[in-house]
């Protein structure tokens, strides 16, 4: 019922066009707006409303309260989401909700709405200057313990709601959400004590007879902070529009009615529809809570909603929605889902199925189970394969799964170190290589026979690692580096005999097609440094491999730095051996090293792979390859004397140069601290952009370099804290490792 004397007080003065307008906001307005509030505060809404233009989309007005509350009047221009992003503002700010009224423009205009009277002669009324819709939210607020909301704080919250709003004219939906997502994070993680046990029961009831136009949904559970905006986000995620809001708290409890429909303005009538609606309502709410356990807070919302989409598409799988329903389970999705593309686009979104029986194993599975029980796994399931692209299925399936379980166990379980992870990461590697070498063999033996040597001995095949599976220093998204040997010439001796040479090369191209992956990504095999490089045969004779690498042969010195990392890692034993001491023969003899050579190299890397003010964790100076090339520049200078530094592993090098006091204790440490410190600062910058290659730092002030941080552990006060000391720790290790490199191998 409108109330009593609402035509006289709603007299408005002014211009024909703010009459207008004036009356285009009555006329538009829900009857119950009527009924809610006084002619006297429909005044100020409308003057509110006619300030509104393109370049100022919303407009507040804050009176205070008594009891330290606050009344927030807020008018604006009608965006999708923007309900949610109001709360979540509020929320940011320390601002609990108390009460609310939301009330939206509708395109039916109601017949008993009083017009606002024209004073003097009746005059034709020129049309209103905006006539799109628009909302209309009051907001009853009151300050968290130990907040205020001074009048500084005002104006702070005025600047950004006229941001957001801002955002959201534009289209910007999403960056709308990032930010303010970022912003309440930041506020949340200060509560993030309490907040993870507040996993309170949700009552959500639906009524499509309360309204003609629009579905009622209320929502009963216990008030806690954020609450409202987790709820409207869920909506908004979830593409539900929000027509007119009730919001009320009584004793701590949440009692809220929204009015809905879905984005072409139907109501949510099905049983089935209603119920998606309330799961996803539901685990979106509870999973905004653990949202400070994310690096990237924005990422594991916009993946969890995605993750929802797939159990409800699948008829909500029980396992995996009892997951979604623990604090455990929550706290570990938004470690996952919040940390990069990585894992999502190689291992969530592929392997969605296999997901669940994952999860409730990770724990008990160990970071490395060992390379001989990996091996019994893998080849006990290829047994099962009937032809070799089903076994191709079932490697690739296993590599999948396996590497998905290393990755997040390294990720949730911080007592798991780097070099447990490289270990872990080439263990799994090797055996890969090693059972799909078994497969192709066996696939080829059986239309070729076996490969014989001139002599009649079966020809012997070695897969040797170079590089970062070579050193057992994988980490996310390395590729692996190969090399493939075999004894030499002859002929194979079954129905269809081909030459050494030729079976060989089909070895390695079927190697090549049963491990899938990613062109950047894990796994993808790199042969470019073998004898000849992309110009050469993929599979090499022992003998080449010998006249190759050689004092007097075609190996460019850079090729003798980089033979330091080879290592047998499938094939024959002996061959490997064989391949191994002439290794150490070569890189490690009476030959002169050209250190002036490999630290011109040095140069040009710099000049001609690091931009101008960027900073390349890799090539910068003070970058990981100047550690990298110090202990192998000192290896190939040493390891004739010294038989131990003949190691293809950083690490242990260092370690090594150490105890032979080539480098100085305090020196070794440095080196080793800069190592563990930049390895796992390229791990986190690929799992952030779930790319191999760009190792170029992001600037300091970007939301990327926030998110690098919180994904390295730093959780300082406020996200630009937590940045401000990753950005001292880059530049003290990289300063430290660049002293150290340019006193040593280059003096100026």
């Amino acid at each position: 019922m409108i109330r009593k004397g609402f035509k006289k007080s709603m007299e408005f003065p002014g211009t024909d066009p703010d009459r207008q307008a004036a009356r285009d906001f009555v006329s538009r307005m829900d009857r119950d707006y009527f009924s809610v509030y006084s002619p006297r505060e429909i005044r100020v809404h409308i003057q509110l409303a006619q300030g509104l233009t393109s370049d100022h989309p919303v407009r507040l007005k804050v009176a205070p309260r008594e009891k330290n509350r606050f009344n927030i009047v807020i008018v604006a221009f009608d965006y999708f989401s923007e309900f949610s992003i109001l709360c979540g503002l509020l929320a940011s700010f320390g601002l609990d909700i108390r009460t609310a009224d939301v009330y939206t423009f509708s395109d039916r205009r109601p017949s008993a709405v009083p017009a606002l009277p024209a004073h003097g002669r009746r005059k034709k009324i020129p049309r209103a200057r905006d006539s799109r819709k628009k909302i209309v939210d009051v907001f009853e607020v009151s300050p968290r313990p130990g907040e205020t909301f001074s009048v500084s704080r005002w104006k702070e919250f005025e600047s950004e709601l006229h941001a957001l709003v801002r955002l959201l004219c534009d289209g910007l939906f999403q960056e709308a959400r990032e930010r303010l997502n970022r912003r309440l994070i930041e506020r949340l993680e200060k509560e993030r004590g309490p907040l993870a046990d507040l996993l309170y029961p949700v009552e959500v009831r639906f009524d499509n007879r309360a309204n003609k136009h629009w579905t009622a949904m209320d929502v009963h559970s216990k008030d806690t902070p954020a609450f409202l905006y987790a709820l409207s986000n869920a909506l908004s995620m979830r593409d539900i529009d929000i027509h007119k809001v009730r919001v009320q708290s009584v004793r701590a409890e949440a009692r809220d009615r929204f009015y809905i429909t879905d984005r072409q303005g139907r109501k949510i009538r099905g049983e089935r529809e209603q119920k998606t609606l309330r799961m996803a309502l539901v685990l979106i709410k509870q999973f905004t809570y653990f949202l400070p356990r994310a690096p990237d807070p924005a990422r594991a919302l916009r993946y969890f909603d995605q993750l929802l989409d797939r159990v409800i598409e699948r008829k909500s799988p029980k396992a995996l929605a009892l997951l979604l329903r623990k604090k455990e389970g929550l706290i570990l999705l938004a470690r996952l889902l919040g940390t990069g593309d990585f894992l999502w686009e190689d291992f969530l979104r592929m392997q969605f199925e296999n997901l669940m029986p994952v999860l409730e194993d990770f724990k008990a599975r160990a970071l490395r189970p060992g390379k001989e029980r990996l091996r019994r796994e893998l080849a006990a399931r290829l047994a099962q394969g009937a032809t070799v692209e089903e076994k191709k299925r079932i490697l690739n399936e296993y590599k999948d799964r396996e590497m998905f379980s290393i990755d997040m166990k390294h990720l949730v379980m911080p007592k798991s170190t780097l070099i447990d992870f490289s270990r872990a990461l080439t263990d799994l590697a090797e055996v890969i290589v090693d059972q799909a070498l078994a497969v192709g063999h066996a696939a080829l033996i059986r239309k070729h026979g076996r490969p014989r040597l001139e002599t009649g001995r079966e020809c012997p095949f070695a897969v040797c690692g170079l590089g970062k599976f070579g050193g057992r220093e994988m980490g996310y998204a390395s590729d692996i580096e190969l090399l493939f040997v075999y004894g030499g010439p002859g002929r194979t001796d079954g129905p269809d005999p081909v030459e050494n040479s030729l079976y060989f090369e089909r070895v390695c191209q079927e190697i090549l097609r049963l491990i899938e992956a990613r062109q950047e990504g894990i796994f993808h095999i790199d042969l470019r440094l073998r004898p000849d490089g992309s110009k050469g045969p993929l599979a090499v004779a022992l003998e080449r491999f010998r006249t190759y690498y050689h004092a007097a042969g075609e190996a460019a010195p850079f090729e003798r730095q980089a033979l330091i990392k080879l290592r047998r890692v499938a094939g024959e034993p002996s061959l490997g051996r064989q391949l191994e001491a002439h290794r150490d023969g070569f890189v490690y003899g009476a030959a002169p090293w050209d250190r002036d050579a490999a630290i011109r190299l040095r140069r040009r890397q710099i000049r001609e792979l690091v931009a101008p003010g960027t900073v390349n964790v890799k090539y910068s100076p003070g970058g990981i390859i100047d550690i990298e090339y110090a202990a192998q520049y000192l290896q190939i200078e040493h390891g004739r004397d010294h038989p131990e530094l003949r190691t293809p592993n950083t690490l242990e090098a260092l370690d090594q140069l150490r105890r032979l006091r080539i480098l100085a204790g305090d020196e070794h440490d440095r080196l080793r601290e800069a190592y563990l410190f930049l390895r796992n600062l390229i791990d986190g910058l690929r799992m952030v952009r779930g790319n191999a290659r760009d190792l170029i730092l992001p600037d300091v002030a970007s939301e990327e370099f926030k998110f690098l941080a919180r994904r390295l552990g730093y959780h300082e006060t406020g996200w630009e804290k937590s940045a401000g000391a990753l950005d001292r720790d880059v530049r003290r290790h990289m300063k430290a490792v660049d002293r150290f490199f340019s006193g040593r191998f280059n003096p100026s």
